[in-house]
């Protein structure tokens, strides 16, 4: 094929054989197929293709398959003129013949089969189309056909104009199907992943779903074995009872019972636990109990549940800090507006009406106590970690107005409480209590913005809790067990206001023991613990967990005398005693539960 035109060259193949035109068919035939040799009924023939001079013409053999197969010959030269050289050579089967093509198809040009150059004439060359060849060889070739000319590939028109040359030293196709196949294994495999997650995500949600139903089986289930107990218990035995109903419970003068709590309900409030502060909202009467976030990985940080009083059920969770809440509490003005401390540096008010944060004041420090001031609902306070105690007006959205410094050390603000003014008792100034646990102060508000510090004469270590009784003007100290007093302590304390003795000194407030209560030997936690006016409306209770026996010792303030010991699952750490529609209940929090005990 070398020795043709191009313009003759791309169109030969293997049937093709070329012979003088001065030869017959008959004679080609019996020369190169040898037909003595084949059947008689063996048929094949030639078609004329192509004229290439006066002397050499191009014949292409028409037969069976079978026979072609078996007698293919490459081609005769065109310097041959006697038909006794004919030669018949056999063709490569086809398979090798497509090895060899895909092998020369990206380095060699289709119209001569030769390599590309990258110089000269046939240096490499492309049309419009994109197809390439040598520069000679297309050059000849558009030429040759005049304006009918077309790509020798695609039969696409094509004119010498269109032909670019390549600067390229080698070019070669990349064999990427193996790359396009793997490519899209990995999408197909990331598609799947993808669903993988989102199913994952469904199961998780659908677990959280039937935790919590598994949470409220479990505590309809403590709720029925608890009525069962209190059905059974005159007959149970001597343990049960006086574990579940103590019979040491105040007696009335003429011998007649007072009254006791008795076990209403337990809900479940975090299946994981985490509680940690409890308060009651009047309003609303509904208990707010702190938690972390049910679902973290949606809505991470802190909390409140809202638990309905009415029907004793969970109602909603309200997301509201970053982190622990270690305060809540709520003011006199009914306006469902809940006070929360937290140790992500925040202070914030958030309306329960609408279940939102429609405040938020930057303390710059954990803080870990808050209260309202009774005198005037417009006041907040802060106890910050650092011992300092913040004075917020809500009408300021900036900052604090007044910051209270400690006067000896720089121990957390562990509690806070207001006591408001009485102008008829003994105790008549109010102001602020804060107990550290290292002591307490009183911060009397001698005005709107001023307050005057007395320290007050409590024990130097180990004050874990300061809480007020406003009526009686009475405040409960709770201390841990220490090396002189195993046991923990509460300590009932009568606040005293000494007269002014002359025009130059002030006034100076105080605290003096009235009743100590003790507990048990284990006091690991920073509990809150109650002291409420009696239900049976006279005389006042003392309330608070024992972390030894995980429950919660109600005490007469009066005599000092245990009345009952209310048994809890895990230590109490919160303690809120509140009334509805005339029934007064009393309400403890565990790190999982809240019980409900009815006065009866």
């Amino acid at each position: 094929l070398s020795h043709l035109p191009p313009a003759i060259s791309h169109k030969i193949n293997s049937h093709d054989i070329f012979l003088p035109a001065d030869q017959t068919k008959e004679d080609i035939c019996r020369l190169i197929l040898r037909s003595d040799n084949f059947p008689p009924d063996f048929g094949f023939s030639f078609s004329h293709v192509i004229q290439i001079d006066i002397s050499t013409v191009i014949f292409r053999m028409v037969g069976s398959p079978g026979l072609i197969r078996g007698v293919m010959f490459l081609f005769l030269s065109l310097s041959v003129h006697s038909h006794h050289l004919f030669q018949s050579v056999p063709v490569a089967p086809a398979s090798q013949d497509a090895s060899r093509a895909e092998e020369c198809e990206g380095d060699t040009c289709s119209i001569c089969f030769e390599p590309w150059t990258t110089a000269g004439e046939h240096r490499l060359a492309a049309l419009r189309c994109g197809h390439l060849f040598g520069h000679m060889c297309i050059n000849r070739w558009l030429r040759g056909q005049g304006q009918a000319a077309k790509c020798p590939q695609c039969n696409k028109k094509a004119k010498r104009s269109d032909i670019v040359l390549l600067y390229a030293p080698k070019l070669r196709a990349l064999d990427n199907s193996e790359f396009e196949s793997m490519k899209k294994s990995l999408e197909q495999e990331q598609s799947l992943r993808r669903k993988a997650e989102l199913d994952s995500a469904q199961s998780r949600l659908q677990l959280q779903v039937m935790t919590n139903k598994c949470g409220q089986l479990q505590q309809q289930l403590q709720e029925l074995m608890a009525q069962t107990g209190r059905s059974a218990a005159p007959s149970s035995s001597s343990a049960s009872l006086a574990f579940s109903q103590l019979s040491d419970v105040s007696q009335r003068p003429d011998g007649g019972r007072t009254g006791q709590y008795s076990f209403s309900k337990a809900v479940l409030v975090s299946q994981s636990g985490g509680c940690r502060v409890l308060s009651y909202c009047e309003p609303l009467s509904c208990l707010l109990a702190s938690q972390p976030s049910p679902h973290a990985t949606l809505v991470p940080g802190c909390g409140v549940k809202k638990l309905s009083v009415v029907n004793v059920k969970a109602c909603q969770y309200i997301p509201i800090h970053g982190k622990q809440i270690r305060g809540l509490a709520f003011n006199r003005q009914n306006d469902s507006l809940l006070l929360s401390a937290s140790l992500d540096n925040t202070v914030k008010l958030t309306s329960l009406l609408t279940n939102t944060v429609v405040q938020t004041y930057n303390t710059g420090r954990p803080v870990w106590s808050c209260c309202w001031c009774l005198d005037n609902s417009n006041y907040v306070y802060a106890g910050l970690y650092n011992g300092s105690v913040l004075v917020y007006d809500t009408r300021d959205t900036s900052t604090h107005v007044q910051e209270l410094q400690p006067l000896r050390s720089r121990c957390p603000v562990a509690s806070l409480c207001y006591v408001p003014r009485a102008a008829n008792s003994s105790f008549p100034c109010g102001g602020l209590i804060a107990g550290s646990l290292e002591g307490g102060c009183f911060w009397e508000q001698v005005d709107g913005t001023n307050y005057r510090p007395h320290v007050l004469p409590l024990e130097t270590a180990g004050c874990t809790d300061i809480q007020v009784e406003t009526e009686s003007r009475h405040c409960l100290v709770t201390y841990r067990p220490g090396r002189s007093h195993p046991s923990l302590r509460c300590v009932l304390m009568a606040l005293s206001r000494s007269p002014q003795q002359d025009s130059g000194q002030q006034p100076s407030c105080s605290c003096s023991p009235v009743q100590t209560f003790s507990a048990g030997s284990s006091s690991k936690l920073l509990t809150k613990n109650a002291v409420f006016r009696s239900p049976a409306g006279t005389g006042t209770l003392v309330c608070a967990g024992d972390e030894a026996s995980n429950s919660t010792m109600v005490w007469d303030a009066g005599s000092g005398s245990l009345l009952q010991k209310l048994p809890a699952d895990l230590p109490v750490l919160d303690i809120s005693p509140f009334q509805v529609n005339g029934d007064h209940f009393l309400a403890s929090l565990t790190e999982k539960m809240l019980k409900l005990y009815k006065w009866e």
